[in-house]
Order: C-alpha cells, then sequence, then structure tokens
C-alpha cells in the first residue's frame, strides 16, 4: 500500500527553476507548497547509483533529512536499445563539455555509437522519468514513467531540449519529434507526466496509506 501524502509543503529536490515550476503546476490542483532545495540553500548529493530510482531517491531522501520536510526527486535520461540502454543515467554526463552542456554534441555521440553497432530502422529508444517522494522518516515511494519511440537523424525541431530533436515519440500519429512539438502538445505523452500520474494515484488520489 503506497503512503498518502497529507502534508502541506514539499521540497522538491532540484536547483533547475524550470523543473521547479513545472512541478509547481503539477502539484498545485492538491494545495501543496512546493520549495526547491536550491531556494532553501541544500548541497546537491552525489548521484553514485547506476539507475534512475536510485539517483532519485539520493537526492530525495537528501533534501528531506536537511529540510526535514518530505521531497519529491526526479531522474531521468534516455536509453536506446542498440547500446544495450545507453545513455541511460548518464544522459546528461554525454552532454558535458567542462564549459557547460552541449545536447548537440550529445545527439551526434549517440548517432554515431548506434551506427557504429550497425543497428538497423527502427531504432526503438524510450525516455525514462523516475519520480521519488521521500519522508523524514526514511520512507519513499518511487514510480517510473516512460515515453517509448524511435530515433531519427538528423535531429528536427527547436522546441524541446536535451535530446528532444531526433526523439519521434510512439504516441504521436504525425511523426513529429519531441523537439518539434509545443510543450502542450509533448507534456500528455511525456515521462515525467506518465510518472506524475502515477504518484497522484499513489500518493495524492483516493488511496489508503500506507505504514511502511
Amino acid at each position: 500500500m503506497t503512503r498518502r501524502f497529507t502534508e502541506p509543503k514539499l521540497v522538491v529536490a532540484t536547483h533547475n527553476a524550470g523543473k521547479l515550476r513545472e512541478i509547481r503546476a503539477l502539484l498545485e490542483p492538491f494545495g501543496v507548497e512546493a520549495v526547491s532545495a536550491g531556494e532553501l540553500g541544500l548541497p546537491e548529493p552525489e548521484e553514485t547509483e547506476t539507475t534512475f530510482a536510485g539517483n532519485a531517491a539520493i537526492k530525495a531522501h537528501a533534501a528531506a533529512q536537511a529540510s526535514g520536510l518530505p521531497a519529491l526527486a526526479d531522474d531521468s535520461g534516455l536509453s536506446i536499445d542498440a547500446l544495450d540502454g545507453a545513455p541511460g543515467v548518464y544522459t546528461a554526463d554525454w552532454a558535458e563539455t567542462g564549459n557547460g552542456r552541449d545536447f548537440g554534441m550529445a545527439m551526434e555521440r549517440a548517432w554515431r555509437e548506434v551506427g557504429a553497432r550497425g543497428a538497423e530502422p527502427p531504432l526503438t529508444a524510450r525516455f525514462n522519468a523516475c519520480l521519488c517522494l521521500a519522508w523524514p522518516d526514511g520512507h519513499q515511494e518511487i514510480f517510473l514513467g516512460i515515453a517509448p519511440g524511435t530515433l531519427t537523424w538528423p535531429p528536427r525541431g527547436e522546441k524541446g531540449f536535451g535530446y528532444d530533436p531526433m526523439f519521434v515519440p510512439d504516441a504521436d500519429p504525425a511523426g513529429r519529434t519531441f523537439g518539434e512539438m509545443p510543450y502542450e502538445e509533448k507534456e500528455p505523452m511525456s515521462h515525467r507526466t506518465d510518472a506524475f500520474r502515477q504518484l497522484v494515484a499513489g500518493c495524492f488520489g483516493n488511496t489508503s496509506a500506507g505504514t511502511d
């Protein structure tokens, strides 16, 4: 049984203002006040796990322990089947340059490595988003959302971010990349929305509260 969330406030374990705005909007219908780890001056913990769930849990528990409030964290990334799930938890690392992130470079690397494997279309892949809601007493709830799709080259569209321009979601009958979609069209198909729907059903919906 999942634990019901009944507190009026939680910490969003992020220093990213854009991610905070997005999660605040998702929580607004439930009357929950969301404050970010960045606003509270909390340090960013090192993400040392090899799974999305593991890294989301590190961030959520660190924020919950430091603030004394429940904390919500996410970890997300792209998994390419032809690369045995890479870049996976290293999705952002592939874009690191030492002087900021370059996702154009990251997309080129992904496509180059797929080509080196001799993979043939369709090049199936999925975006993953793992949400961890953690309480100061150590309890946690984990929800994993996915957006399945295929890769395309060259990249198309400038509306998204990250690897969006090379990813065509299965859910779009028009065959557009995430990079070609306005946010309001992409959002219902996204991996984060899938995970958030599960979070709402488990912790904010009409479910019985668990105790451990």
